[in-house]
């Protein structure tokens, strides 16, 4: 737009030089009377225009004595009409690839969603999507790297709950939950509990009783920071067994953490049961955190389970997973934000894709900004209240 603005006001000098050697000047563009501010279509622009064409009229007339010349005049509508050029040129997005950041590593379930999302949403905004992935810290790493990239609208944030709350309420962050714009969650998940085929454990109340007799005999697996994690770890506590009983591996994405039950590295998981169907036959499935039981997988609620203990547990929220980006870039080009917004929400009504997340069990629902912002909130809420069982 300075290089327009320049070239507009080398163009006034040399009209200036031109008409006082007498010279002949055409010009097809209006006259002072142009209403140069309708050309750019009003916004900041407008105020910029008016300000530059009242400046120049007013040098010209102290110069001259006479209202301005039609070569300047002219030059002043071409600058009006660079401006026009320019702005469009700003607004033209997108005009280059995105990049998804994967919050986890390869194979878990934010990585799944954001893969199968990537063509069709590229399909959407006319523009290829690259996802990589950003694995580490309970995503702290992949939050802090998309809040440190251009606020341009060309990161995008995969991520979800209760992740971003984790990495806040720990301390570990400087960030806060209002610093991310949330396009839509879309993926709402229970979390499983479940049984290595190959444990010698034949339900929960056994792996209690030996977590409770026998301290760390027992290995379990879970995803840092996720619902599971925190599920565990109040399970216990709920039950009166010290934390350090349990041998807890936790790993850094879900992948990783089914492929260890799958294996048989450890006796339970706790996991986000979407993502598990892929496992399923390594699997003894035991509990759903719920308020109901869960009829695809044939299991009760961890509460009934834990009936005959005597103790029951606060039902969690489980993961919830979807598309983000720095409340900074909603801020500065809301425009920008409401086209991502649409892309998103065309291509989640896209049938081809809705068939391809059914097969691989990845939710695909649409709630919009606002309600997925509340849902956001209201989960930091409620993980702020037990965080305190994640620094033990």
């Amino acid at each position: 737009m300075y290089f327009m603005i320049g070239m507009a006001a080398i163009a006034v000098q040399t009209s200036w030089k031109l008409s006082t050697k007498g010279a002949f000047v055409t010009t097809l563009l209006a006259a002072e009377s142009t209403d140069y501010s309708a050309s750019v279509g009003g916004a900041w622009y407008e105020e910029l225009i008016c300000g530059v064409v009242l400046s120049m009229k007013s040098i010209l007339n102290a110069v001259t004595g006479k209202p301005g010349r039609p070569a300047i005049s002219g030059c002043i509508a071409l600058m009006a009409l660079c401006l026009h050029v320019s702005s469009s040129a700003a607004e033209d997005f997108p005009s280059k690839p995105f990049t998804v950041v994967a919050g986890f590593g390869v194979g878990g379930s934010i990585d799944r969603m954001s893969r199968a999302m990537s063509s069709f949403l590229a399909t959407e905004l006319g523009q290829p999507v690259q996802v990589i992935n950003k694995k580490g810290a309970g995503t702290l790493l992949a939050s802090n790297y998309v809040l440190r990239r251009p606020h341009d609208g060309y990161t995008i944030y995969a991520s979800g709950s209760p992740y971003i709350q984790n990495t806040i309420v720990q301390g570990n962050a400087d960030f806060t939950i209002d610093d991310f714009a949330y396009l839509n969650m879309q993926w709402f998940d229970e979390d499983l509990f479940a049984l290595s085929k190959r444990s010698k454990y034949k339900n929960m109340l056994e792996v209690i009783e030996a977590i409770r007799n026998k301290p760390k005999t027992v290995r379990a697996s879970v995803v840092r920071g996720a619902g599971g994690h925190l599920m565990v770890k109040l399970m216990l506590e709920s039950l009166g067994i010290p934390q350090e009983n349990l041998n807890l591996v936790v790993y850094n994405s879900g992948g990783q953490a089914r492929a260890a039950v799958a294996g048989g590295v450890v006796d339970f998981i706790a996991v986000s049961a979407k993502g598990c169907e892929s496992i399923k036959e390594y699997l003894n499935p035991q509990a759903v955190v719920s308020d109901q039981p869960n009829e695809e997988w044939g299991v009760p609620t961890l509460n009934q389970v834990l009936a005959p203990t005597g103790m029951t547990v606060p039902v969690l929220p489980g993961s919830v997973r979807g598309f983000a980006t720095s409340a900074q870039f909603k801020k500065d080009h809301p425009d920008r934000f409401k086209k991502l917004v649409d892309a998103f929400e065309n291509t989640l009504a896209n049938e081809d894709l809705q068939r391809l997340l059914d097969q691989g069990d990845i939710g695909r629902r649409w709630i919009g900004p606002e309600q997925s912002t509340t849902v956001m909130k209201t989960n930091f809420d409620l993980i702020s209240k037990y965080s305190y069982l994640l620094e033990q």
